[in-house]
């Protein structure tokens, strides 16, 4: 078929290509999300522990695979002060066995740790004493350390968590650190659902966090290669740091250095103590699974955990930004610029908006920014991001832009300013809008067809909403945005003394920033 044609052809009709596929693809998929929540509702099923640990059910029975996603409603903003970092070194600590998973002698190591723990703390203590510290006991110390070290590691039985499950079958097995949380999954063959219970319960029951200083060399160097030794990855923590002064999403997920360098065993002990109680974790699973037995099961395994406290939420609260801030790194690189705008967390009534301004700016080839810089080779990539870097508290909408060679980061910027005022003086077209509600539909579709994306996504709506319909309950929100919406939030958000924006400049580049939009 020749669709060149057939585009121009309609076009003379006055319907386009674009306006064509929206009414295509709102005719082929569901109208609204309770559209789609009624194909789940008898499908999914709800549980809760005595001891508050959540469970959330979805039997699809069309292979004999199940997935399984352990959600922990905590992440680096959870963090104390002088301890970043933390909640990404628990993430690790977690495969690494517990008093009877990876052990050849569980008694001896526990008294080899604990050695090499008090040495540890001592060693912190003399080098924090800074020019007066005794450079001989700090010697002393590290030597010590590191027999202490060695001799609790001969006890350990490497990898063992994981060879388990790879024995059995097991595929996706992974973790994730975020500003908000910590998310845990695999998948097994379904006849292996209880092999799951009985480990997830063990590592989350049992610890032993062996191997922590180690493993916190291998983070220390994950922060070199992606931070340190990565321009951009400098420019996404300078812009971070500048945009939140106050609220702990201004601090890196992976940690700053000198506070990875003093994390200790007991820091992370603590930490997995005050936010990894039940009351603060929900387990999602998908696939071929009996829901009654997999309340059996979470009753047999996860039932004596105690309970515990719910950990209160971050306290502090981002002031309200009264004028533009900037960041400027200049270096031979690759050119980037990065705008931030504050806005409100995911609870408020405004969120979905944001959605809808991110496909509206970048959401395919069609989008503004994508015709207007990377369409006209202005840019080699644009990207909208509606909440970053998290969105349980307020955060930011983001929007990211790699200029092409030969154009300056300023044009790039100030290219974005053109459209976002556009779109505060003029909206959006009901086209643009329908566009995007369609794209939402797609993608939610796209997510509930992965059991994988449907324990994750169902258990984070059941931890943070208290409800796995409110996956669906938020396409019903987008489905109400009108093109009045969009424009009144890009006016209230798009403001200059809102914004911050970072950029990489190279160092001959010394070209003045031109007055910006307001």
């Amino acid at each position: 078929m020749n669709w060149t044609s057939l585009r121009e052809g309609w076009s003379r009709v006055g319907l386009t290509l674009t306006a064509l596929l929206v009414l295509l693809a709102g005719a082929a998929l569901p109208a609204q999300g309770q559209d789609l929540l009624r194909q789940f509702e008898d499908k999914v099923t709800t549980f809760t522990l005595d001891n508050g640990l959540d469970f959330v059910v979805v039997e699809r029975h069309d292979a004999p695979v199940a997935s399984f996603a352990t959600y922990a409603d905590v992440g680096s903003v959870d963090e104390p002060q002088g301890k970043t970092g933390i909640a990404h070194m628990f993430e690790h600590m977690a495969f690494k066995g517990t008093t009877t998973i990876s052990t050849k002698n569980i008694e001896k190591e526990m008294q080899a740790l604990e050695r090499q723990e008090e040495i540890y703390l001592q060693l912190r203590r003399e080098r924090a004493k800074g020019p007066q510290a005794d450079s001989s006991r700090i010697a002393e110390l590290e030597e010590q350390f590191e027999q202490a070290t060695t001799e609790a590691e001969s006890y350990i039985e490497k990898g063992e968590f994981e060879n388990i499950l790879e024995r059995n079958g097991v595929s996706g097995l992974n973790a994730t650190t975020s500003a908000d949380a910590t998310r845990y999954f695999y998948s097994l063959p379904a006849n292996k659902a209880e092999l799951f219970f009985a480990l997830e319960s063990d590592r989350f029951a049992n610890p032993v966090l062996r191997e922590f200083y180690t493993e916190r060399d291998v983070v220390m160097e994950e922060r070199r290669q992606r931070t340190e030794s990565s321009p951009t990855g400098r420019l996404v923590e300078e812009f971070l740091t500048t945009a939140f002064k106050a609220h702990p999403y201004g601090n890196p997920t992976i940690g700053h250095m000198s506070d990875l360098k003093k994390l200790s065993r007991t820091d992370a002990k603590q930490f997995f103590e005050t936010h990894y109680s039940p009351r603060n974790l929900t387990i999602g699973i998908a696939g071929d699974v009996d829901p009654e037995q997999m309340r059996a099961f979470a009753e047999k395994y996860f039932g004596d955990l105690p309970g515990g406290d719910e950990p209160l939420p971050v306290r502090t609260e981002e002031p309200e930004q009264i004028s533009e801030r900037r960041v400027i790194i200049r270096e031979q690189t690759q050119p980037f610029v990065m705008i931030g705008f504050h806005r409100g967390s995911m609870q408020s009534e405004d969120a979905p908006v944001y959605d809808v301004l991110s496909d509206v700016l970048t959401g395919g080839r069609t989008s503004r920014l994508y015709e207007s810089l990377v369409t006209e080779e202005k840019a080699l990539q644009v990207q909208a991001l509606p909440a970053f870097p998290g969105s349980k508290y307020d955060t930011m909408f983001g929007i990211f832009g790699v200029p092409n060679r030969g154009v300056s980061p300023d044009s790039v910027e100030h290219m974005i300013y053109d459209e976002l005022e556009a779109i505060k003086e003029d909206g959006i077209s009901q086209e643009e809008l329908e566009r995007a509600k369609t794209r939402a539909r797609s993608d939610l579709i796209g997510q509930l067809d992965s059991n994988q994306g449907l324990a994750l996504q169902f258990a984070q709506m059941e931890e943070l909403k208290g409800d796995w319909r409110s996956v669906f309950r938020r396409l019903d929100a987008i489905q109400a945005i009108t093109v009045e919406d969009v424009q009144r939030v890009a006016q209230n958000t798009f403001r200059r003394s809102n914004r911050t924006v970072a950029m990489i400049k190279t160092t001959d580049d010394e070209q003045q920033p031109t007055t910006a939009a307001n």
